[in-house]
């Protein structure tokens, strides 16, 4: 049996005496939304908007999902095979079911039907027709239902059966009813005293019966009531009507149909709209669009209007235009395009007095009849919407203030608004803004501009990428390509990729990408001006206003109204709060303006301020990101606290990319001295972020630099302190040690105790990570010494976990966890975050090796929740991986083996190498302990390789064991033999007692199963 959806009365589902009310009032509502657009597309935003108005929960996008998916088992329950369809396509849903399975829809298609028929005179069936309506109405629509979509349907439908009450009212007039109609009018008019159609209607009723004085009382009643509580006489019909009557005229003269204006006069729709053309792309957009506007000319409760803004080449006039082709049914009686001219080089932006008349003129208006004045011309065009299904484009708007005539009331008819500019004032309208095409969607334009066929998707990524995947970029381009035949898609890459500059390569002959931004530029004032300029000199992406004022010199304040202005032109994006950037043609632009319009001193200057301004910002949060480190004094005075984000770590993952951008450009075009500076302040951050391959070179840069220039040595040794900590990280242990030991020097020959111990400290690392850990002893206890005789709670909390972590390998259990617990109590003394992570994860490794795996994890997710909050991605591979490692002698492998890899791109990406050594030892281990052995043997054996490499003769020792495993498990005793005796002489040699005895057992194990298999 045909599955049924009521909207009318309470929401729900029916197939014969079989029904359905779904669940929450949420999923009610959802099913209404689609329903109200059968066999339509209604995108998501449509729907999120419907449900929670401007206010959706952060899972809007999930919570619908999970209401279509038990709309549809609800569907499939009630109806089986026959059940509708609900369809998902990009970023929207269509019901796919015949509208007439839909109460409502039904209801109001028979409405309109009535109409029809009423218009073409056939008035009997017309009334046979709302007398089927009357008997689809179920009730008032979607009873119940909270939010305004809901209130506007029924407000709608109660319109509509107003509409339909008017009717048929109309024709009973025509046919002679009159009892029937005032049986029907009178309780409508004392409940809409103020309706002058229902009182028209009814007067006539009672003075076709001969009840004159009734008739009479009931005009002069809607007079007083219409100026008592609106204000206003009666309208001309009925003033009309009230003459007629003092005058006799008979009733069938005043039944018979008014004449038409002489001003409506006869001719064709107006049809304006430039051919539509195969669509690619802008699949949501487009049905945001056209679901919107079908809602609004549909329901006739208020404005009709939808707005595109965006950037100049971004395809806005294409989308309207595509969006009125695919709504031409829908407005039926004219489709007009008006050119607004906000932003033409040649001519001022169309006044709205000119637009007005114009679009008055092409609908038939004599121009003898036109007013002059705005007001006058706005009412008489809205005055012809509210009886037309028009559609009129208004493309190209300067601003809000220029379209504000042209907008409809409560109409039939429908806007379409596009602008460079964000039009903010717009009652009940929320404009799209046009961002540049999705990736794929640039590629299936290019490869239908220059059919398919014929364009690889290699060449065609090219292509998009070079034009930013900026619609006319790619449309001028790809007409170029067709405008040379000799040319393949190859040889206008060459072109494009020929030197720096691709704004003066996109051009075809009558259009030009850089003349689509001239015209925006040129619409600015001077300030906004010099601000878009300097912003195309940044040498990173994306900035803040902070590093705009220190682009121009001119005061935060007034650049972040400036930055306002340009983000409402679409000259800039913001694609996160206070974040801007410009689109890579805009920024060239942007660039090619400063280099025409200011000096290169002028440039030079703003450059520079723009390095100072990252130097100081820099180190603000390096000082309280890694309080640790020792530093080299800046020349300059400190950073304003007021314009820097108050989170160190965000505020380094925020302007992580921009640091590393002037970082190069420093080592490009800066001195050497400002390299040196630059490096040192943003060690920290590099070693952090795992930056080191980056670093490495910068920083023996730095130390060369010092070297001839600091004759005190006291920045000398710093960098060398820089540059021993990263060569740490890189594994190249040689470099450590030799840099600390002349850092060691220098502090001893300058008496200079803080940086003696630090050194020492340094110096210590390069022997524990080798698994030299009774040789990293007396370094390490000589540090603490040192440390204990000052106050620094922070330094004293270094040295404490660094001790216990040596105590820790060298199985000295207890002095392990003394002197981590001694470490974390410090750190959390002075809320230093880092180190509390540090140190959480070393008591986890404690606490793992002691066999108390439920503390473990609890440790290492406790270090997790600081290196989340940290943002380092290499601190927080190495936490997963070490976490990775509980799951796995918890037993749980799946998950371990999940956590590894991870883990493992993270710390690649890093350049960590004992990190990444564990984390494929780890990978092997899990796989070795789910029975896949042999997948196990090439981790162990990358592992293997690596640990080598590094001199890590832990992770060697490791590698050998899981590689011993693996070969034991597949049946190559003499390999996994010669991988055990490996380890046991490493184990010996670092003095390891517990690896010995373990490479010991597993030897036996070996030796056991081979006397078991020659015995058999």
């Amino acid at each position: 049996m045909e599955l049924h959806i009521q909207l009318l009365g309470t929401v729900g589902l029916r197939v014969g005496d079989q029904t359905n009310g779904l669940g929450s009032a949420k999923e009610r509502l959802t099913l209404a939304s689609l329903a109200r657009d059968a066999s339509r597309t209604v995108s998501v935003d449509t729907l999120i908007h419907r449900i929670w108005e401007d206010d959706p929960p952060p899972t809007a996008r999930g919570i619908i999902s999970g209401h279509i998916s038990r709309i549809r088992t609800a569907m499939d329950e009630l109806a089986g095979p026959h059940a509708p369809h609900v369809l998902r396509s990009t970023n929207a849903y269509m019901l796919e079911v015949d509208p007439d399975q839909v109460d409502l829809r039904r209801y109001l298609a028979l409405i309109d039907q009535a109409r029809s028929l009423a218009d073409s005179g056939n008035y009997s069936e017309a009334l046979h027709t709302l007398d089927e309506a009357a008997r689809q109405w179920g009730g008032e629509p979607v009873t119940g239902m909270p939010g305004t979509w809901a209130a506007d349907l029924r407000r709608m439908v109660e319109e509509k059966n107003l509409a339909a009450v008017l009717m048929r009212s109309k024709i009973a007039l025509r046919l002679g009813h009159y009892a029937e109609v005032i049986a029907d009018l009178r309780p409508l008019c004392r409940e809409h005293p103020a309706d002058e159609s229902l009182i028209e209607h009814l007067v006539l009723a009672l003075y076709a019966c001969g009840r004159t004085s009734e008739a009479t009382r009931l005009l002069h009643h809607t007079s007083h009531h219409l100026l008592r509580e609106l204000g206003t006489e009666p309208g001309e019909p009925l003033r009309r009507i009230h003459r007629a009557i003092l005058d006799q005229v008979p009733a069938t003269t005043l039944l018979s149909p008014a004449p038409r204006a002489e001003t409506e006069v006869s001719m064709p729709p107006p049809e304006e709209l430039p051919p539509d053309v195969r669509w690619v792309g802008r699949q949501e957009e487009l049905a945001r669009i056209t679901t919107e506007l079908t809602e609004a000319a549909g329901e006739s409760t208020g404005p009709a209007v939808a707005a595109i803004d965006g950037m100049a080449g971004s395809g806005k006039t294409s989308l309207a235009v595509h969006a009125a082709h695919q709504l031409r049914e829908l407005f039926p009686e004219g489709r007009l395009l008006l050119n607004l001219r906000g932003h033409e080089a040649a001519q001022a932006p169309l006044d709205p007095v000119t637009g007005l008349t114009q679009v008055l003129r092409r609908l038939g208006v004599p121009a003898q009849e036109l007013p002059q004045d705005a007001d006058e011309l706005s009412l008489r065009w809205r005055t012809i919407l509210r009886k037309r299904r028009l559609m009129l484009i208004l493309d190209d708007a300067a601003s809000t203030t220029q379209v504000q005539p042209f907008l409809p009331d409560a109409s039939p008819g429908a806007v379409i608004i596009t602008s460079r500019h964000r039009l903010r004032g717009l009652r009940g309208v929320r404009p799209i803004a046009l961002d540049v095409l999705p990736r794929p969607d640039a590629i299936a334009l290019v490869r239908h501009l220059l059919e398919e066929d014929a364009t690889s998707m290699h060449e065609a990524a090219s292509l998009v990428r070079l034009c930013g995947y900026l619609p006319l970029a790619i449309d001028i381009a790809a007409s170029r390509l067709l405008a040379r035949p000799s040319w393949s898609l190859s040889d206008l890459l060459k072109q494009l990729n020929h030197g720096s500059a691709r704004l003066p390569e996109l051009r075809d002959g009558h259009r030009e990408v850089i003349s689509a931004f001239e015209i925006s530029y040129r619409a600015l004032t001077p300030t906004q001006q010099l601000v878009f300029r300097r912003l195309g000199l940044h040498f990173g992406t994306e900035f803040g206003p902070p590093a705009a004022a220190a682009l121009t010199g001119l005061p935060l304040g007034e650049v972040e109204r400036v930055l306002e202005d340009l983000l409402t032109c679409h000259l800039i994006s913001e694609p996160a709060p206070h974040r801007y950037r410009l689109h890579d043609l805009v920024r060239e632009y942007a660039r090619a303006r400063a280099m025409d319009e200011d000096t290169e001193g002028v440039c030079q200057g703003a450059l520079q301020r723009l390095g100072e301004h990252y130097l100081l910002a820099a180190d603000r949060a390096d000082r309280h990101a890694y309080p640790h480190r020792l530093r080299i004094t800046l020349r300059r005075p400190t950073l304003d606290a007021s314009s820097q984000e108050s989170d160190p770590h965000q505020w380094f993952t925020t302007e992580g990319p921009n640091l590393l951008a002037a970082l190069e450009y420093t080592r490009v075009r800066g001195t050497p001295h400002e390299l040196a500076m630059l490096t040192h302040t943003l060690a920290g951050f590099l070693e952090s972020e795992g930056y080191l391959t980056t670093a490495e070179p910068l920083l023996k840069h730095a130390v060369s630099y010092w070297k001839n220039t600091d004759d005190e040595g006291s920045a000398h040794a710093r960098a060398l302190l820089d540059l021993s900590s990263i060569s740490t990280r890189t594994g190249n242990y040689s470099d450590t040690m030799q840099s600390a030991q002349t850092a060691l020097d220098i502090a001893r020959a300058n008496h200079d105790t803080t940086l003696e111990v630090e050194a020492l400290h340094q110096m210590s690392i390069p022997y524990w990570h080798t698994a030299r850990f009774r040789e990293a002893l007396p370094y390490q206890q000589r540090a603490l010494q040192l440390r204990l005789q000052s106050t620094d709670r922070l330094q004293q909390a270094r040295s404490f976990n660094l001790l216990g972590m040596t105590y820790l390998h060298l199985d000295q259990h207890k002095d392990a966890l003394k002197h981590f617990l001694e470490a974390l109590s410090r750190f959390r003394e002075v809320e230093d975050q880092r180190g509390q992570y540090v140190t959480l994860n070393n008591l986890a490794e404690l606490y793992q090796k002691t066999g108390n795996l439920e503390q473990a994890e609890r440790a290492y997710r406790q270090a997790i929740a600081f290196s989340q909050a940290m943002g380092g991605k290499g601190q927080h591979g190495i936490i997963q991986m070490n976490l990775a490692n509980t799951l796995h002698a918890s037993g749980r492998t799946g998950e371990a083996l999940d956590l590894y890899r991870t883990a493992l791109p993270a710390l690649r990406s890093t350049g960590d190498k004992r990190s990444e050594t564990i984390a494929l030892i780890g990978i092997g281990n899990a796989l070795h302990s789910s029975g896949r052995s042999e997948e196990a043997l090439p981790h162990h054996t990358a592992a293997l390789a690596l640990a080598r490499r590094i001199h890590a003769a832990r992770e060697e020792v490791e590698a050998l064991h899981g590689l011993a495993a693996a070969e034991h498990a597949t049946g190559r005793l003499s390999q996994a033999r010669s991988h055990l005796t490996a380890s046991l002489v490493i184990s010996q040699r670092i003095d390891a007692p517990s690896e010995e005895a373990r490479s010991l057992k597993a030897l036996a194990e070996i030796d056991r199963d081979h006397e078991n298999a020659e015995k058999s």
